[in-house]
């Protein structure tokens, strides 16, 4: 029996919702959800819970099609879109690290059983992880994480793990070190590519390669992925040499959604509004359209300075159409350099449509204030593209003998 159907046996058999369910194993039901809808599988502690509380056979659960579990520990989480695609594509998650609060908040409320560790990376990274998490040197499946792109100073033509001290990537590298697990995931803005003409991105590769790690990076788009989004970000993908496994980037979609795919039936929930003197100049513009569209006179009152400049700019003053995908979706929804309004309303997309746009389930919530709600989602790695990374990566990780 197929492990869905045996959960949803289970549930039937004693008289259960999945609320009343996933209260029973220390879940939720956003969780159970995605079980039954074999968008995720439930990790060995949710089995053995199961197993325990309902008298299966642990055999049984432990041996159901598709048993094969991976591990993942992520760093610099933020409010789980990273982790959340993994644990779509199969992925356990061991313990999940972010410094703000309301970010680690939002993991916990959203997943309970999740180990969220809410420190600083600095002291994390400090830790005996391999005893805490119970693994041996080798064992951990994937590391992942997004830290910040920061410059380094450059002693020497090639840097080395020492070299890096002070920076978020240093704990990054410091934590894989100890860890070494098969592969790594970092994501991080498209700007590395050149961030200080490559060299930045050349530091980082040659300290991966120190460690013990082939490095390959590609920039990939969200839109490509199931992301009704413009989203380009660098994906750099590590693999532990003595493994000689080869990773392939995942193809894109032959569709690729747009607005009208992802705003429909949205929950209600808070949102930013222009003042009234912005929302003057943005009923003057089309769906699709920006600045260029408004009249000479208004164009050169709003864009101001900017408007001789010369280039684009097409991001201010732009309302996005149905029939297209958002543009990158912002930690700030007002800001005047890259506006986004909504097609039909002159406003701003509100918390759930920015967190729809992002690919976020309508069940996971956010903690902390609108304005902290807001910043998380526009950190956040969008659902549907980090679970088809992780795919590709389970994909790779089956070919180790």
């Amino acid at each position: 029996m197929e492990l869905t159907a045996l959960l949803h046996k289970t549930i039937s058999e004693n008289g259960l919702n999945q609320s009343s369910f996933a209260k029973s194993i220390n879940s939720t039901q956003a969780q159970v959800s995605d079980w039954l809808a074999n968008k995720s599988k439930p990790n060995y502690e949710n089995l053995r819970s199961i197993a325990m509380i309902y008298n299966i056979d642990a055999n049984l659960l432990l041996n159901v099609e598709n048993k094969k579990t991976f591990t993942n520990v992520e760093l610099f989480a933020g409010a789980g879109g990273l982790a959340l695609g993994l644990e779509q594509a199969g992925f356990d998650n061991l313990l999940s690290n972010d410094f703000d609060k309301d970010s680690c908040a939002t993991l916990k409320i959203n997943r309970p059983n999740w180990n969220v560790v809410c420190e600083s990376v600095e002291l994390l990274a400090e830790k005996d992880l391999l005893t805490e998490l119970n693994l041996q040197t080798g064992e951990l499946d994937l590391l992942s994480g997004g830290y910040p792109c920061q410059s380094f100073s450059y002693a020497g033509k090639r840097l080395g793990l020492n070299d890096v001290r002070g920076t978020m990537f240093y704990y990054y590298a410091k934590v894989l070190k100890q860890l070494m697990p098969k592969m790594f995931l970092a994501e991080n803005v498209k700007g590395l590519v050149g961030h200080d003409s490559g060299k930045t991105l050349a530091t980082m590769i040659s300290v991966f390669e120190e460690i013990g790690y082939n490095v390959q990076y590609k920039v990939l788009n969200a839109w490509d992925y199931g992301v009704a989004e413009k989203r380009e970000r660098i994906v750099i993908i590590g693999t532990r040499k003595e493994l000689n496994i080869n990773f392939e980037y995942p193809k894109p979609h032959e569709y690729k959604p747009v607005l009208r795919d992802v705003l429909i039936n949205v929950p209600k929930s808070e949102g930013a509004k222009y003042p009234q003197s912005k929302k003057e100049v943005f009923d003057l513009v089309p769906p699709g359209g920006c600045w260029r569209d408004l009249p000479d006179d208004v164009a050169r009152a709003y864009m101001k300075g900017s408007y001789d400049l010369g280039g684009g700019k097409t991001g201010m003053a732009r309302r996005i159409s149905w029939d297209e995908p958002s543009l990158t979706i912002l930690c700030s929804p007002c800001m005047k350099q890259t506006d986004r309004c909504h097609p039909d309303e002159t406003r701003p997309f509100t918390v759930r449509e920015s967190a729809r746009i992002q690919s976020f389930p309508d069940d996971w919530q956010f903690c902390g204030n609108m304005g902290n709600q807001y910043k998380q989602i526009g950190n956040a790695v969008p659902v549907n593209f980090a679970k088809e990374i992780g795919l590709a990566i389970i994909k790779t990780l089956k070919e180790i003998k």
